[in-house]
């Protein structure tokens, strides 16, 4: 039985240069789609809904600003959330449920994907420049080389959109998408922090200036990603 021919490593960095790094590049290129898609529909929302609202209530604001290419905010009444893609490209941990089906077996690169975050913060947290505030995470839309993609979160958002096979980006999954985010968002109410968490302040710190005062604020005080009701999928 002849020996397997074992390839030189130059002919190996090769080999992974046209397939894993062309893919990423794929996804990087998909993923910035999908982003400008997400600022394009995000203002068109903005525009409507302003117009729609102002009519019924002049103090109620809706603004897209855009921050970068990389990070834009939709700021609705008191809430803020902040788009922000990230620049690498992630492959899901062997432990995902999607290694289970058949779109990844089929194909291992459909596993490579860009990632944009969604983040919810007070509106007053960005305004005021408070900066031990905090901000939570919403959601994340996961896009692949083939434009395919998949979001994790909470409540509606971690059930709508979890076809990954079949559900192809486009301009409408972006508004639906942002919808969902602006209607958890809502019902995400601010809750007043524990009393002994506050209790006590420095002469420093309540000088400094009310904005700045040294505690956090958050819709929810000791709040994480992965203690709502809903499970993360």
């Amino acid at each position: 039985m002849s020996k397997k021919e074992i390839k030189p490593a130059g002919e190996l960095i090769k080999d992974l240069l046209r397939e894993k790094s062309s893919i990423k590049q794929d996804v990087v290129e998909k993923t910035d789609i999908a982003f400008k898609s997400f600022k394009l529909q995000a203002a068109e929302i903005a525009k409507s809904l302003q117009a729609e609202v102002t009519p019924l209530d002049k103090r109620l604001k809706f603004e897209h600003t855009d921050k970068s290419a990389l990070l834009f905010n939709l700021r609705f009444a008191g809430d803020t959330l902040i788009f922000y893609r990230h620049t690498n490209v992630f492959q899901f941990e062997k432990s995902h449920p999607l290694w289970k089906t058949s779109y990844f077996h089929d194909d291992e690169m459909r596993s490579y994907c860009g990632i944009i975050n969604i983040f919810n913060f007070l509106t007053d947290s960005l305004l005021y420049n408070r900066q031990g505030d905090r901000g939570y995470l919403v959601a994340r839309v996961f896009i692949n080389k083939d434009g395919h993609y998949f979001v994790e979160g909470k409540r509606q958002l971690s059930y709508l959109y979890n076809d990954f096979a079949s559900q192809v980006f486009d301009d409408k999954a972006a508004t639906s998408i942002i919808e969902s985010a602006i209607l958890y968002s809502l019902d995400f109410d601010l809750y007043t922090p524990p009393y002994d968490s506050i209790k006590e302040v420095g002469v420093s710190d309540i000088l400094e200036q009310a904005a700045n005062i040294n505690m956090s604020t958050a819709k929810r005080m000791g709040f994480r990603f992965q203690s709502d009701d809903e499970t993360m999928m």
